[in-house]
């Protein structure tokens, strides 16, 4: 699926991270991922959470269909029109577990923050290339 060639061709947008650095910080944020999902379905509420559950499951659509996107089909502006949904979807997720649970909406923060910095590279390699 990875094509390497392509990817590495490309030109790269300034503040770039280098390729090793993506794994280990998606295995920390997918952790923290999993650690405020399980904070918000466990936090005894008289809130209703369905919509929590909603906006947390179309940012994991959205997170898992941006890397297809990107690298097998090679669409930089398809990946661009997921990841700024994504964007929106996390702060909805976020807004909805803090209302919940602090804690679960805080742990997000940092995915929220790596996603944007996500989408300021998804614009320049759009740009750029």
């Amino acid at each position: 699926m990875f094509n390497s060639d392509w990817y590495n061709n490309l030109t790269k947008p300034m503040f770039s991270p280098p390729s090793k650095l993506f794994a280990p910080v998606w295995t920390i944020l997918y952790g923290t991922i999993i650690i405020a999902l399980i904070i918000y379905a466990f936090t005894l509420t008289h809130q209703k959470k369905l919509r929590g559950y909603i906006y947390f499951t179309i940012q994991m659509i959205l997170n898992l269909l941006w890397t297809p996107a990107f690298f097998y089909f090679q669409n930089i502006g398809l990946a661009l029109a997921i990841i700024i949904l994504l964007d929106i979807f996390v702060i909805l997720t976020i807004k909805n577990f803090y209302s919940v649970s602090r804690p679960a909406g805080l742990i997000l923060i940092p995915y929220l923050i790596w996603i944007i910095f996500a989408t300021y590279l998804n614009i320049g390699y759009f740009v750029l290339n």
